[in-house]
């Protein structure tokens, strides 16, 4: 990696999700396609120490406990995601309002407080929520890296114009993981 490691956090956007809503069946596919790049990058976290910071929807529930929004997720198709890249105690979990991950959220002071200035984000859905992060990343001036195999919206052609936006205009590097 260009950067090191003691400015780093990982940043899940919406990967606990119950794909129950119009498109979510597409989504959900192309969700199980990057799956094995999700769990690389959480397992690369984790022996590099780097915090894992999850920022979901709250589904309704206001509540920022990630195991009563997994209870209200899980179901036959969201499950083996869950499981695989679910949050555990060593890792920070916040909910979020709208597609931002940073709109009225504790994001940035979070991010500030750890010494953070360089975010690995991935996520669901590419051409909405990592989107709108990844515009407020800039905005606040961190350096990212979108991996753009460890990112899944509805539509590809979707996704792949929101790496192009992140690429050319957030500067964002959205090399594989």
């Amino acid at each position: 990696m260009e950067n090191t490691h003691d400015n780093t956090a990982v940043l899940f956007v919406d990967i606990i999700n119950h794909f129950d809503f119009e498109g979510g069946e597409k989504l959900y596919a192309h969700t199980k396609e990057i799956l094995p790049n999700l769990k690389k990058l959480k397992n690369y976290a984790r022996e590099n120490n780097l915090p894992i910071i999850y920022v979901n929807d709250h589904y309704g529930l206001w509540q920022a406990d990630f195991r009563k929004i997994i209870d209200h997720c899980h179901n036959d198709r969201s499950q083996e995601i869950i499981e695989e890249l679910k949050p555990d105690d060593h890792d920070y979990f916040l909910i979020k309002p709208q597609h931002s991950a940073f709109f009225q959220t504790p994001l940035q002071s979070l991010l500030n407080e750890l010494g953070k200035t360089h975010l690995i984000m991935a996520g669901i859905a590419g051409d909405i929520c990592i989107l709108f992060t990844a515009k407020d990343a800039y905005m606040y001036q961190f350096d990212m890296h979108i991996p753009k195999n460890c990112m899944a919206s509805e539509e590809k052609d979707n996704n792949n114009y929101a790496l192009y936006l992140m690429r050319s205009v957030m500067k964002a590097n959205i090399d594989s993981f």
